[in-house]
């Protein structure tokens, strides 16, 4: 960036940016911003959702700026500091420029120092929306909602049919957004009961059933009996009711489409049943109007065929979010709670934080909380995959939805409802499913020009035939319908939002959550990735590797009475010689005199001797004779572990050390990233000996030690400086700062912290190979979107063309126009079935 020389050319504006989560989100949003000519300075605050740019305006504009931060993923919501009266709401106290104007809504400017206080508070919500037919209906109603003052990003999704606000609820309420979304034409459905989707799909195979039996009916009467005025008015009446019931959709969608000023999938149905059924009523009346052929079959037929295909779709949608609706039935809906002694059955819903509950074994435990009494084994699988039910008593965290295999257990509520650990993975899956790619936004676009264009591709048809190539015009009607009907732009609405909806679930059921639906995207494109080692690579807690014995003591000799002058210290170390001893089923007997030696060691009485457990100056300070264990001392340093010298009786009997070991699939982690062409890297903040011994023992490419925090985003910032896209693998809490520079941080995390770690992408089970495994998924899925967008826009290039007529000339035939639909119809299908496969491939991960 060039330096700030004359304050006076420079201006300072703070553009609100809405999207932003974490420091990487802060990190991406400033790169973007400082790579543009022009620019000074750049500063992102992440809790007042806020860039504050300081910039030349004679080299760069504001709308620069603010397209700048959209490409980067992120939306410039408008400022919403006034209400339809000019007031200001309760709380900002900054008034408005009068020159605010000339930088764009939502922007606010200095000429000096600034600061971005004011800025209006926040809210986000999400909700479903029936009625939307296809990508053209959610864009409808993202840019009915964009232009409400108050709302300041607003995502729809049409695959699992959600619409995502952020908005400031002191100038606009939930209710008033659904109301504009019914004003759209729409139904927005306040919660997300299963029973409303069960009703709706019911509904759609009701309609669809019906139309297939007139369709049926209609197609029967023509082949089979003989043609008279009474069988065509029945045809009529028949065909009539289908167009203004289950055809009545279309008319609706198309009308409330158009009132928005945007065109869907609805008005080219409704343009091709209309122009088929319309026909054929004037032809069913030649006195009045003229004689003809009718095509009452084919409006009927198309309408079933369009039913048909959107039951299935619908259907095949509900599969893909599957994932998340089998989570949330692991709720129960049941609890026990204790009151004046006595259980009571009451609704989960109503357990409130510091209820104490009775859980029993068999039960799902309805909330987050902390067990006061009892020992219980403790089914998380659900949680972390792990099918071993883990061993809990008085002290121990659970969580809601897990399951109580075996023992009675009081537990204390500490968190329920949307505070849950269950309701926040929901909660960060659904908001993951929300985000637009860049891919995404590409159908976006073309969705907005599709229909225009099949309307004019359609007209043209009919001039071609009926009036260059002199076709009849029942003929060059054939045609034109089949292109009207045969055009969908639902296959490429569908085309990302099904694959993410998949994928993500596919990665929900492995453990591995990702935070945002573009990190699927990024995170197939990793060249290089780092770990972490205390914690990340290793078990970050010190464990006994090796017991050396002198004669006459044995291995357990030493372990044994080295545990008995431990047993009293709560040094790692000691916890770790005393634990190994406990699994190994030594009892130690009780030591006298115990006391802790400045740092060097414990002494104390052990069976009336004098014991001694510590480093070698411990040994010097006692005139205790290391003698022949000071090779074996030298060596183990050498090898990076930390030694005790256990001393017995005025002598030394041996030697236990201890080192922070490798997990026990990180060797393996490292060498499944190698296989996908990855480079690896480690950085600690330990000594170069310990983390060059760890990194060769896990097979890392490179390794840098003793470094500070600050050393690590700068290391990770050289890799970028070489154009490689760097993924780091850390905690989740101390190496947030290495998480947040990197492309991609991923953080290890425990069950209970699911919802509040760092990362871009969490693995939930704290097993390294998922790592290996979230970036096949993310590659993957990534694939299967291009697939689907291939597929797409391949049907509609070749699907259009045929049902014009190309063909004609060597087939001798059109294509029928309920045949058109039934294809229609089906690409969508095709397109989300699909991304369905990616759940093979999930059970091919878990292998």
């Amino acid at each position: 960036m060039a330096p700030v020389t004359e304050e006076k050319y420079h201006r300072h504006s703070v553009i609100p940016v809405q999207g932003m989560s974490c420091m990487h989100c802060v990190r991406r949003v400033t790169s973007a911003l400082e790579k543009i000519d022009g620019v000074h300075d750049a500063r992102v605050s992440l809790e007042e959702h806020a860039a504050t740019v300081t910039y030349d305006p004679a080299r760069v504009g504001m709308d620069e700026l603010k397209r700048a931060i959209e490409e980067a993923g992120y939306s410039v919501r408008p400022a919403a500091k006034e209400d339809a009266d000019g007031h200001q709401p309760p709380g900002d106290s900054t008034p408005k420029k009068p020159g605010a104007a000339e930088t764009g809504e939502g922007v606010a400017e200095t000429g000096g120092n600034h600061t971005a206080n004011g800025l209006h508070s926040e809210h986000k919500d999400q909700f479903r929306v029936s009625g939307m037919t296809c990508a053209n209906c959610a864009l409808t109603i993202e840019k009915k909602l964009k232009r409400v003052p108050g709302i300041h990003a607003a995502s729809v999704n049409f695959a699992n049919e959600t619409v995502t606000v952020d908005y400031n609820p002191r100038v606009i309420t939930l209710a008033d957004i659904f109301g504009q979304v019914r004003d759209s034409g729409y139904i927005p459905l306040g919660n997300w009961e299963e029973r409303e989707q069960d009703g709706e799909a019911k509904a759609q195979r009701s309609w669809l059933v019906f139309s297939a039996l007139c369709s049926a009916a209609i197609m029967g009467m023509m082949w089979f009996l003989p043609m008279s005025s009474l069988l065509m008015y029945s045809i009529l009446v028949i065909a009539t009711v289908v167009q203004f019931t289950a055809g009545w959709i279309f008319y609706q969608g198309a009308y409330y489409s158009l009132r928005n000023r945007a065109a869907n999938m609805d008005v080219l149905v409704a343009m091709g049943i209309t122009a088929a059924y319309g026909y054929s009523v004037l032809t069913t009346f030649p006195g009045i109007f003229f004689s003809g052929p009718t095509f009452f079959e084919t409006s009927v037929v198309l309408i079933t065929f369009v039913r048909l295909g959107k039951y299935l779709e619908t259907r095949a949608k509900g599969r893909a979010g599957e994932s998340l609706k089998r989570l949330l039935r692991l709720q129960t809906d049941k609890a026990r709670i204790l009151m004046d002694g006595e259980a009571r059955e009451v609704a989960a819903s109503d357990v409130k934080e510091g209820d104490i509950l009775l859980v029993r074994p068999g039960e799902t435990i309805p909330v987050d909380g902390e067990i006061l009494e009892g020992e219980a084994s403790i089914d998380e699988s659900m949680l972390t995959g792990e099918p071993t039910p883990v061993e809990k008593g008085p002290g121990d965290q659970v969580v809601g939805a897990t399951v109580n295999r075996s023992g009675s257990i009081k537990v204390r509520t500490l968190k329920t409802g949307k505070e849950t650990v269950l309701s926040g993975i929901v909660r960060m899956v659904e908001e993951a499913q929300a985000v637009k790619l860049p891919i995404q936004r590409l159908a976006d676009t073309i969705a907005n020009y599709f229909v225009p264009v099949v309307v004019a591709v359609a007209a043209v048809t009919f001039l071609t035939w009926y009036v260059i190539l002199h076709s009849t015009f029942v003929f060059a009607l054939t045609a034109t319908i089949a292109v009207l009907v045969i055009a969908c732009p639902c296959a490429l609405g569908l085309a990302t939002p099904t694959a993410i909806m998949v994928g993500s679930g596919v990665g929900l059921n492995l453990g591995i959550l990702f935070k945002s639906a573009a990190v699927l995207e990024s995170i197939s494109n990793v060249h290089i990735i780092g770990f972490d080692k205390t914690g990340t690579l290793t078990k970050g807690a010190p464990e006994v590797t090796d017991i050396i014995a002198l004669p006459p003591y044995e291995e357990n000799d030493v372990l044994r009475i080295a545990a008995a002058g431990e047993s009293h210290s709560i040094h790692p170390l000691a916890r770790a010689v005393v634990a190994l001893a406990g699994r190994t089923n030594l009892k130690p007997a009780d030591v006298t005199g115990y006391k802790e030696e400045g740092g060097h060691g414990i002494a104390c009485v052990y069976e009336g001797k004098p014991l001694y457990v510590g480093n070698a100056k411990l040994m010097e300070k006692h005139g205790i004779e290391v003698g022949e264990l000071e090779k074996r001392l030298v060596k183990l340093a050498d090898e990076g572990k930390t030694t005790l010298l256990v001393s017995f009786d005025g002598r030394c009997i041996g030697i236990i050390a201890l080192a922070d070991v490798l997990k026990e699939h990180s060797r393996e982690a490292v060498t499944r990233l190698h296989g996908l062409g990855i480079k690896t890297f480690m950085i600690t903040g330990d000594n170069q000996k310990v983390a060059r011994i760890v990194g060769r023992e896990a097979g890392i490419d490179e390794v840098t030690a003793e470094v500070l925090p600050q050393g690590k985003i700068e290391i990770i910032k050289g890799y970028q400086e070489r154009g490689l896209k760097v993924a780091m693998v850390g905690d989740g809490i101390n190496d947030a700062p290495a998480l947040a520079q990197a492309d991609i941080g991923i953080a290890i995390g425990s069950g209970t912290d699911v919802a509040k770690e760092t990362g871009d992408v969490i693995l939930v089970r704290n097993d390294l190979r998922d790592v290996e495994k979230a970036i096949r998924l993310g590659r993957k899925t990534l694939a299967r979107i291009k697939q689907n967008f291939f597929w797409a826009l391949v049907y509609n290039m070749v699907g259009i063309p045929v049902a014009a007529g190309v063909l004609y000339p060597w087939t001798g035939t059109l294509l029928p126009p309920e045949w058109a639909g039934f294809a229609m119809a089906f690409s969508s299908v095709s397109v989300v079935t699909n991304s369905l496969l990616l759940n093979r491939y999930g059970k091919k991960l878990l292998d």
